[in-house]
């Protein structure tokens, strides 16, 4: 039988892709055809817009790399990224909040010592970041990984700037009291990239591409489900309009001024510079019985 209009075009796809061998493909493909073609006819879609997506498709494609990952940026800025944390990670059980990625993470960071500087010789402001991470109950983590990364005082990741050495990223481990301490320089709250297709596509709306002041934390813990987070400055412009809906209250700090003297890790700092204090909490994984 042939499709005579686009109801049945619409049904012939979704039986098609109901022959997936793996069940789970079979339930997502068949959803999003549904879900698409039903778009496509809510918006009465023309075919110079569709020539224009895929266009823009493309280029989000030829643009990314493995430092940039511009369909990453474009889940965020539709709050995509934002809504599959919070189905994935419930909020509640005394954890820290999850937030997004990010586009601009990148594997493999150099091993830091506890306290050591992630940022030499990027110059800025000190900021040391200390604290622990813990389970709910207040037993302390171990051997907890930190994988930390940041824009730095302009607002630039290393990728924008074509760093051939790591640059404001590191990996830290937590100690046998669960503390940790992080030594960088304060962040600046920054614009997304503008000078691609995502960056593009939101400058023809009213949509501030900026995101406040923040850092950026992977944490895994032995037995512990793993936290993606960010630390964001108190007072810093832009939480309450985070281009990727990833601000939380829980997550916002102080960054408390110092004056020159010793630092959480038993170091001296000769200048002004800045404490973050947070304990981070990761949840137990659930034990499944077969």
């Amino acid at each position: 039988m042939h499709a005579d209009h686009d109801h049945d075009i619409t049904a012939l796809a979704i039986g098609r892709w109901a022959s997936a061998h793996d069940a789970r493909l079979s339930t997502i493909m068949q959803a999003l055809i549904r879900h698409l073609h039903g778009f496509a006819r809510e918006v009465a879609l023309t075919e110079p817009e569709w020539t224009a997506a895929m266009a823009w498709l493309a280029r989000t494609g030829q643009i990314s790399d493995a430092r940039r990952a511009e369909f990453i940026l474009a889940s965020d800025v539709l709050g995509l990224s934002m809504l599959v944390v919070e189905m994935n990670h419930p909020r509640g059980g005394g954890a820290t909040p999850a937030t997004v990625l990010g586009p601009f993470y990148i594997a493999d960071s150099p091993l830091m010592d506890y306290g050591a500087d992630m940022a030499a010789p990027v110059p800025g402001i000190p900021l040391v970041i200390a604290g622990t991470i813990r389970d709910p109950a207040g037993a302390p983590l171990a051997g907890a990984i930190l994988d930390v990364w940041q824009a730095d005082s302009h607002g630039m990741y290393e990728s924008q700037v074509n760093s051939p050495t790591a640059r404001l990223r590191g990996r830290y481990t937590s100690r046998n009291d669960g503390s940790y301490c992080v030594r960088t320089v304060a962040p600046l709250g920054y614009s997304i990239p503008m000078d691609g297709p995502v960056g593009q596509l939101l400058s023809r709306t009213d949509i501030s591409p900026h995101r406040p002041a923040h850092v950026h934390f992977a944490i895994a813990a032995t037995d512990h489900e793993p936290l993606v987070t960010h630390l964001f400055e108190e007072g810093a412009p832009y939480l309450d309009s985070d281009v990727v809906f990833g601000t939380r209250a829980e997550l916002v700090v102080p960054f408390d001024r110092r004056a020159p003297g010793p630092t959480p890790d038993g170091r001296r700092c000769d200048v002004p510079w800045l404490l973050a204090q947070y304990d981070f909490v990761l949840s137990p994984k659930e034990v499944t019985s077969r």
